[in-house]
């Protein structure tokens, strides 16, 4: 499963580094944090690779959050003077959003099988 995760938080970095690459990075405010939302997430991907610790979990559901918010404040109240609407640029906004949606719900569900477990062992 943090396979899984891994792979979808480095999708989302992909994203947030092309959109970068093609335009956001001169948006003020909007191309600093799509920079740091794809080095953070290549980062804590290859982190989840190579372990199940407790601080790249919680750094990967950071991010994923964090993307999504940034997300819905770009499309209500706007981040400075950038404002989007629905699901532009598209593919890539949907695209992200189902993959920081994944991230976030794998890191619930490993969470609770984890916490089960250790459930498991103190009951027997």
């Amino acid at each position: 499963m943090r396979y899984v995760t891994a792979v979808l938080l480095a999708l989302s970095g992909y994203i947030h580094a092309d959109l970068y690459l093609h335009g956001y990075r001169v948006i003020p405010l909007v191309g600093p944090a799509f920079l740091l939302q794809a080095s953070g997430s290549f980062a804590i991907a290859v982190l989840l690779l190579f372990g199940n610790a407790l601080i790249p979990r919680l750094a990967a559901a950071g991010l994923a959050f964090g993307a999504l918010a940034g997300f819905v404040m770009s499309r209500t109240v706007g981040i400075g003077t950038f404002v989007e609407q629905g699901f532009d640029p598209a593919p890539q906004a949907l695209i992200s959003v189902l993959a920081e949606v994944a991230v976030l719900a794998l890191l619930v569900v490993a969470w609770r099988i984890q916490a089960s477990r250790a459930g498991a062992r103190v009951t027997s």
